[in-house]
């Protein structure tokens, strides 16, 4: 036991060192302030801002910047769809796949773009080396580097700056940020063992019958799984995922994959702190969401190595839960990488969520609820900033004071639009899918649990598309017509349109004339703000989903104690 969670310390104390210094660099990237790459990229993104004829001194408003988001994000869509019908005819095919079914297709297409990469399919089984290459992995740089560029906009709206260039944004996430760290990561994960081929699947004798022989799937996968986990994309190159021993093949690459999922949304708090010259009130920020990842992580570490009390009740002795996970890794590591995957809405496993204690399916659930703990790519920092907005509000009405931050007055237009991005639009297309398909469960089929963990099963697949998390309980037959359009609704829903709310937001803000501070100015660089927004976040998500908790995780863990 000891062991496990000297790993899991080890990891955190990897996160609180490294975010700071990372985060710097981020905000020095788009303050436009001196780098080590820029004498190799500026001559790069020049050539590349006239090629495209993007004028990167042009400043957006809100609108024009999510326009910007929606007309490429199409272009791109289409792109894959096309790709994805015509693979049969495509090149690097050794196995000769053929086009999936259009509604997988569609749904594949949709959760990529969005940045959620919900599987629908088996990689090895369906989609070919140009697929994944071409298609899948260039859309987790352009997804991932556009929730960058949403966070980066928000953050200069709340600090009184225009929202900047869109196109500008998406290009230097992408050559600053993600493509040099996955070029570092991709020769780590081959030198650890992750294959980069392109050779076709290996065939070998069984060990079994020498005169049976068995396709063991290999692939371009290392430069796929640096990025899958740095970009918060989470799809496998193999059905398994991070559980697969070619993609995470050891403790080694297993710490690389958590660092590098958690490194940026950890980070964007410190570059808000840079660019909004508030390094106490980032700081602060950092300890509430660190405090509660903790937290979370101790319920679901605690649950997985007490085990399940059935199963010690027949064995005699206690022994941890190691139902779907990979002996490589143990309880420890399954915990940790199961509530960093849902807290950063990467959504790539390295175990089975469906064979998870009650306690991990109730905190899994809980963080793609929530969405702020580390919250999804550039989208979580916002959120973040969207609930401190809303706690200004309320508190300033119960004691008093002016409601204002970062010096600029928090109005109706501000607080209709968090409470709307906040309050509605998530629960919306969690909940409503949800009911309709637990009303209907033999027209629509396709849940293979039955009482309280059905219903957890059903909830977990919408939450993970409207979460834009795309991980699954797993276990439910998700590959048919209702599944692959109702997941594609909550996928384009729980995406755009909060991006567009909060673009609104932060132009809405950087208009705002800066009111000088006085004694009436409610501080919010305070441990005790920043304790409200804590309890009004953990509140507004009770109040929304614990509902749905108490009839899915909390009523099993009740059931196993009761040994029913």
């Amino acid at each position: 036991m000891l062991q496990g969670w000297i790993q899991i310390g080890i990891t955190l104390v990897l996160i609180v060192a490294i975010a700071p210094i990372f985060g710097r660099y981020i905000s020095r990237v788009f303050l436009g302030q001196k780098t080590l790459l820029d004498r190799a990229l500026n001559p790069l993104e020049n050539l590349i801002f006239t090629l495209s004829g993007v004028n990167p001194q042009t400043q957006m408003t809100g609108w024009q910047y999510a326009r910007s988001i929606l007309y490429s994000n199409l272009v791109m869509a289409i792109m894959l769809f096309l790709m994805l019908m015509f693979q049969g005819l495509l090149p690097l095919n050794p196995t000769g796949m053929g086009a999936p079914s259009w509604d997988m297709a569609l749904h594949t297409t949709i959760s990529f773009i969005t940045n959620t990469n919900q599987q629908h399919y088996s990689g090895e089984t369906a989609l070919s080396y140009f697929t994944q290459m071409l298609g899948l992995g260039f859309l987790f740089f352009t997804s991932a580097a556009t929730g960058i560029a949403v966070a980066i906009a928000f953050i200069r709206g709340l600090t009184g700056r225009s929202l900047g260039n869109f196109y500008k944004d998406l290009t230097q996430s992408i050559t600053r940020i993600l493509l040099p760290i996955s070029i570092i990561g991709a020769i780590i994960f081959i030198a650890a063992g992750v294959p980069e081929t392109l050779s076709a699947p290996v065939i070998v004798p069984t060990l079994e019958d020498a005169n049976i022989s068995q396709a063991i799937a290999i692939g371009p996968v290392a430069h796929f799984e640096i990025i899958k986990q740095l970009g918060e994309n989470g799809g496998g190159f193999f059905g398994s995922n991070s559980a697969h021993p070619f993609e995470n093949p050891n403790s080694f690459t297993n710490l690389i994959q958590i660092l590098t999922m958690i490194s940026i949304p950890t980070a964007l708090i410190f570059t808000y702190g840079e660019i909004a010259n508030s390094r106490k009130q980032a700081w602060l920020i950092f300890g509430m969401v660190f405090i509660l990842y903790v937290a979370f992580i101790v319920v679901v570490g605690v649950g997985e190595y007490q085990g399940n009390p059935l199963v010690n009740t027949l064995l005699g002795s206690s022994n941890p839960n190691l139902e779907g996970k990979e002996v490589r890794f143990g309880w420890a590591q399954s915990a940790l990488f199961a509530v960093t995957t849902t807290g950063t809405m990467t959504g790539a496993v390295n175990s089975m969520h469906d064979s998870l204690m009650p306690s991990g399916g109730f905190i899994t659930l809980s963080n793609m609820f929530l969405q702020i703990i580390w919250g999804g790519q550039g989208t979580g920092t916002a959120y973040l900033f969207a609930y401190s907005i809303l706690a200004v509000f309320v508190t300033g009405l119960m004691v008093g004071r002016t409601p204002e931050f970062l010096g600029r007055k928090i109005e109706k237009n501000e607080v209709v639009l968090t409470s709307f991005l906040i309050l509605l639009i998530h629960p919306i297309f969690i909940l409503i899918p949800s009911a309709i398909a637990l009303a209907f469960p033999d027209q629509l089929a396709g849940i293979s649990n039955s009482g309280f963990h059905g219903l957890s099963q059903v909830v977990y697949e919408y939450a993970s598309a409207a979460a834009n998390n795309g991980s699954g309980f797993e276990g439910l037959a998700d590959n048919t017509l209702w599944w692959n359009l109702s997941t594609s609704v909550s996928l384009l829903g729980g995406r755009y349109i909060p991006l567009i709310a909060l673009l609104l937001l932060a132009d809405g803000i950087s208009r705002k004339q800066p009111v000088a501070m006085t004694t009436g100015t409610l501080r919010t660089d305070t441990v005790l703000f920043t304790s409200v927004t804590a309890g009004m976040i953990l509140i507004m998500g009770a109040l929304t989903f614990f509902p749905v908790l108490a009839l899915g995780s909390i009523a099993e863990a009740f059931l196993i104690a009761r040994g029913g």
